[in-house]
């Protein structure tokens, strides 16, 4: 079941504990395709009522298997308020190229024709390679609300590109892959979007004031760190659940279990998690 109970709690976190003020709802951190539509509107609704006056943007995603879901779902999204919407490519039925996923992407997009619309790019997950800098040529005619990217993958080359070619449209770029955000940021990312800033947000933040001043060594050192910490991590096996876990024990809120298939994390990972993350001596001394 899902907890609603806990997102003033959560927001409130963010904002305070974290500096963090814009959110992804729904991800894949959220489960978001592991829960029912009835659930996703829920969440969508809670997190735009708890967000209003504290958070700056709250991003739904609502991508989909099913088209006719993903479009009541994008519906849903603009009647609520969301600042924006996301959609991951469909990953059962795969799009084999960029006019196949331009089409479904503009069909969502469409529904919500006021709302901001950003593509969620993520093929570890999805298995669909279409190249960005591809799908980016001439997006602004098919889907005209488009905004930019959540851009989860390593393939930096393929983001550069994506920057290179489409500053005229000022395109947001949002990194996902958090333990490379640094090498993103030199390149040309806007942001980012990542589980790790539910805990790490604060950290990240300074590295980000450090990268803009620019003092990059001390950008390093926090981008290193929290890359240490990640290294350790996924070598005791890192996923969804884990990072549940991570969260509940930094911020006191409870995360709860996954939902299978995926299962709870280990007590052992928690003891080692925990014990790895209070070791870590960052540049501002906490």
């Amino acid at each position: 079941q899902i907890n609603l109970s806990v997102i003033r709690q959560y927001v409130d976190y963010l904002v305070s504990e974290q500096n963090v003020k814009n959110v992804f709802v729904n991800g894949t951190t959220g489960e978001g395709l592991s829960l029912n539509f009835q659930e996703r509107k829920q969440l969508a609704e809670e997190w735009v009522c708890q967000g209003k006056d504290k958070l700056d943007h709250v991003i739904i995603h609502v991508g989909a298997l099913s088209l006719p879901e993903s479009q009541e779902l994008a519906r849903h999204a603009a009647a609520i308020g969301a600042s924006g919407i996301a959609v991951i490519a469909p990953f059962f039925f795969k799009p084999t190229n960029k006019d196949e996923l331009i089409a479904f992407l503009q069909q969502v997009a469409s529904e919500a024709p006021a709302v901001p619309f950003y593509y969620y790019h993520i093929p570890p997950l999805t298995g669909v390679k279409v190249c960005v800098e591809e799908l980016l040529d001439g997006i602004k005619e098919r889907i005209p609300t488009f905004q930019g990217v959540k851009f989860s993958d390593t393939d930096l080359l393929d983001l550069a590109q994506c920057i290179n070619k489409n500053e005229r449209e000022q395109f947001a770029f949002l990194y996902g892959v958090d333990e490379q955000l640094l090498s993103a940021l030199a390149i040309g990312a806007d942001g980012a979007v990542g589980s790790t800033y539910n805990y790490l947000g604060q950290k990240t933040n300074l590295m980000l004031q450090a990268f803009a001043k620019p003092d990059l060594a001390l950008a390093r050192k926090y981008q290193f760190l929290t890359g240490e910490f990640l290294n350790f991590v996924i070598k005791l096996g890192f996923g969804v659940a884990q990072t549940k876990a991570v969260m509940t024990f930094v911020s006191g809120i409870p995360m709860g279990p996954p939902r299978l298939p995926l299962v709870d994390a280990s007590e052992d990972f928690i003891v080692k998690a925990k014990a790895k993350l209070d070791s870590i001596v960052w540049p501002d001394g906490n």
